[in-house]
C-alpha cells in the first residue's frame, strides 16, 4: 500500500533539485515568487501543514506557533541557526525541531577569510576606484596601504564547526590562534592549531589583532560584544562577523568606527536584517555584505538534502537525525 504523502509548507524558493525532490516525496506546496511570507501567511501555513520548511527570514515565534493545528509535527528549518524559532513552544507543542548543522562550515570559514582580507587590506576600496570614472592615478608606494596579516592575533569568539574551520584557514594564512569558547577544544585540536583558549572574552579582546564572531545568537549571546567589550579592543584592530548580527551592538561599533577607535570591520550579517544601520552604510572603514556566507550552490543544495532526509525519517516513524533539543540552545 502506498504511504500518504505529508503535506509539506515551503516558505521560501529554494534550489531547483531539491524542490523536485520534494515534490517527488512529499505532498510539496512551493513558494514560486520567493517572496518572504508575512505574519498571516506563516499563521495559515502553521495551521495547515503537517511539515513546515521555514528559512532564516521567517519568525516563528510563539504568537505563531499558538496557532498551530494540531496536524503540525515537524519543523524543518532550511538553516544551520534556529534563533527564527521558539523551539520551547514548539516542543511543548508536541512540534519536533530540526536543522541543517555542518553543512555551511566550510563555505562560511572560506567568506569569513574573505571578509578578514578585504578589511585588512582593503579589497573593496580599491574595487571601486576602477570604476567607471578610473580615479586610478597610477601606483605609488605610499597609496591605499592596508596591513599584513601573516603573524597576527586572531581571536575567535565560538569554537565550533566553523570556528574551528576558520581556525584552519588563517593558521595557513600566519595568524596566531587564540579563542574564546564556553569550554576549551579537545587537546587535539588545540595542539593542531596551535592555539591559544581564553576562559575571559574581555582579556581575549584587549590582545587581538583581529576578531571573528563565529557563536550562535541565543539569549546568552545577545549584544556579547557591547560598547563596554568594543572599547577594550585595540584601536587598529579589525572586527569580522559571519554569525548573527544580534551578538554585536551595532550603534557601539558605528560610533566607534566614525571616532577612529577601530581599524575596521567586516560584517555580513545585521542586527535587524534586511535593515542595515545607516551609520555603518557610512563607516568607512567598514565592508558590508548582505548575508552571503553560505551562499554557494552546492551548500544550497546540500542544507535542502538535509531537509529532505528529516522530513523522510520522521514520515517512516523515526527520530529526525538533526533533531535540535532544548540542550542545544
Amino acid at each position: 500500500m502506498t504511504k500518504r504523502k505529508p503535506l509539506v509548507v515551503v516558505t521560501r524558493k529554494l534550489p531547483d533539485v531539491v524542490e523536485t525532490r520534494m515534490m517527488e516525496l512529499f505532498n510539496t506546496r512551493l513558494n514560486a515568487t520567493d517572496e518572504p511570507m508575512g505574519r498571516a501567511e506563516l499563521i495559515e501555513a502553521v495551521k495547515t501543514a503537517e511539515v513546515l520548511v521555514p528559512t532564516v527570514t521567517d519568525r516563528i515565534d510563539k504568537a505563531v506557533l499558538m496557532q498551530a493545528g494540531d496536524q503540525l509535527k515537524l519543523i524543518a528549518n532550511f538553516g544551520n541557526g534556529v534563533d527564527n524559532i521558539d523551539v520551547e513552544t514548539a516542543l511543548s507543542r508536541g512540534i519536533t525541531v530540526t536543522n541543517t548543522p555542518g553543512v555551511l562550515t566550510e563555505d562560511t570559514a572560506d567568506f569569513t577569510m574573505a571578509l578578514i582580507m578585504a578589511v585588512s587590506r582593503r579589497i573593496i576600496e580599491g574595487a571601486k576606484v576602477i570604476g567607471a570614472d578610473n580615479s586610478w592615478g597610477g601606483w605609488s608606494p605610499t597609496w591605499m596601504l592596508g596591513h599584513r596579516i601573516w603573524g597576527k592575533r586572531l581571536g575567535i569568539i565560538g569554537m565550533g564547526r566553523i570556528g574551528t574551520a576558520v581556525a584552519r584557514r588563517a593558521k595557513a594564512f600566519g595568524l596566531q590562534i587564540h579563542y574564546h569558547n564556553r569550554k576549551p577544544v579537545h587537546h587535539k585540536i588545540e595542539e593542531e592549531l596551535e592555539a591559544t583558549y581564553w576562559e575571559s572574552l574581555d582579556q581575549m579582546l584587549a590582545r587581538m589583532d583581529i576578531v571573528s564572531v563565529n557563536c550562535p545568537h541565543t539569549p546568552a549571546t545577545y549584544h556579547l560584544l557591547s560598547a563596554r567589550r568594543l572599547k577594550l579592543m585595540k584601536p587598529e584592530a579589525i572586527i569580522v562577523n559571519t554569525a548573527r548580527g544580534e551578538v554585536i551592538d551595532e550603534n557601539a561599533l558605528a560610533r566607534m568606527l566614525e571616532s577612529g577607535e577601530l581599524g575596521g570591520a567586516g560584517l555580513d550579517v545585521f542586527e535587524h536584517e534586511p535593515a542595515v544601520n545607516p551609520r555603518l552604510l557610512k563607516a568607512r572603514k567598514a565592508v558590508l555584505l548582505p548575508h552571503m556566507g553560505s551562499a554557494t550552490i552546492e551548500g544550497r543544495i546540500d542544507m535542502g538534502e538535509k531537509v529532505i532526509i528529516n522530513i523522510k525519517t520522521w514520515v517512516d516513524g523515526h527520530n529526525p537525525p538533526d533533531r535540535v533539543l532544548p540542550s542545544m540552545l
